[in-house]
């Protein structure tokens, strides 16, 4: 077993270890992937101003988003297709999760089900909702968060239609996938996975299957899946699903001072800074560089929360720096529950949170809550 110092260790062992069509499903952008990459790049040229003889004991990374203490100003995002990347994917993030004092975010399109997450935690995880055609089925899901003690809803606003990433065509990626002489081959050199998958009856999405007239099985789910994404989504569907959940409410995917305010006004407790990853739009401003401009405008209205490009603790640092009061990590965990299972995103969060805790030592602070733009050397912010 390699020694694992960082998230690229994980991210190298798990592409070792996932079946190619699953894992380039998370690790892969639009088009160019322009986006996703500078995701993640936007970050480096951020400057930091080191501090020194100051007192360093008795530090502190903990925090609240939407209220709920977490011990980082760090959560795990919804991701698609979670129990692909490793059997019961859904369940073991989320173990490890509630174990770190972190809250997991469980995506409509998971292979586990809510009732699969619920049955495995004991404190509350969170939900994210896509906006569909079917409103029963949407009523249905609220329902069902509600029941599984979800203690915040989040809704996805960037994904009326499907952006295209040429690495899921090429590989055969749908629902089901298509299981060509190449990816049979390719799965047949990862028997970890596959020992996985067939020790586990979760190998469907989990939330749909079975939960919607009609869709019975993976043969089904794709013409329905198809027809369901709703390109006629706009604020007034916010302001319904905001009424029938009644509890705390996370607006994902904005990218505009606009849609920032118009988020605010909407009246739900946090927005998050996001471009969906790199998956949407490529040539899409990155997350971080989108981050400050919101922060300012609408940050003493409505929390701001922003993913996108996360891989260290430093970017969790400077994302807070520039304004953000909660942070989200999607193929940082992927890596780790791809290479590793459970213990894998444990040791995602176990690496994030020391980078965080001692690059805020080492730029004077003691407590994540008093750091501020004062941490960041001028010339280097983005905008």
């Amino acid at each position: 077993m390699p020694i694992i110092t960082h998230i690229e260790d994980l991210r190298v062992l798990a592409q070792r270890r996932v079946p190619r069509m699953f894992y380039d499903y998370a690790d892969s952008g639009s088009w160019t992937e322009g986006t996703y990459r500078a995701n993640e790049a936007d970050f480096r040229p951020i400057k930091l101003r080191q501090r020194v003889a100051v007192n360093m004991e008795n530090r502190s990374t903990a925090c609240k988003m939407v209220g709920i203490e977490h011990r980082m100003p760090v959560a795990i995002a919804p991701t698609g297709l979670t129990g692909m990347q490793h059997a019961d994917g859904e369940i073991l993030a989320a173990r490890a999760a509630e174990r770190f004092g972190v809250r997991f975010t469980l995506s409509t399109m998971s292979i586990c089900s809510i009732e699969d997450v619920r049955a495995a935690t004991t404190q509350p995880f969170w939900f994210q909702l896509y906006v569909m055609r079917d409103h029963d089925f949407i009523e249905r899901l609220i329902e069902r968060a509600r029941a599984a003690g979800c203690d915040a809803l989040m809704l996805t606003l960037d994904l009326q239609i499907l952006g295209q990433r040429h690495k899921d065509l090429k590989n055969g990626l749908s629902a089901p996938p298509k299981l060509t002489l190449a990816n049979i081959a390719n799965m047949m050199t990862k028997p970890r996975w596959g020992l996985g998958m067939l020790g586990t009856r979760r190998r469907q999405f989990g939330n749909i299957v079975g939960h919607v007239k009609g869709v019975t099985d993976m043969a089904n789910l794709a013409a329905w899946t198809a027809e369901q994404f709703d390109p006629r989504l706009n604020w007034g569907d916010v302001e319904w699903i905001k009424k029938r959940w009644g509890g705390k409410l996370i607006l994902k995917g904005i990218q505009d001072v606009e849609d920032a305010r118009l988020a605010a006004d909407s009246g739900a407790d946090a927005l998050i800074v996001s471009n969906h990853g790199g998956r949407q739009l490529d040539g899409a401003e990155s997350s971080i560089r989108a981050l400050p401009a919101i922060a300012a405008e609408v940050g003493s209205r409505i929390e701001v929360h922003m993913d996108g490009g996360i891989r260290s603790g430093q970017d969790v640092f400077k994302a807070w720096a520039l304004g953000a009061r909660g942070t989200y990590i999607g193929r940082a965990f992927l890596y780790g529950l791809g290479a590793l299972g459970e213990a894998g995103v444990t040791k995602c969060l176990e690496i994030i949170h020391k980078e965080l805790d001692l690059t805020m030592a080492f730029c004077g602070h003691t407590r994540i809550t008093d750091v501020d733009r004062a941490v960041l050397l001028p010339g280097s912010l983005p905008g």
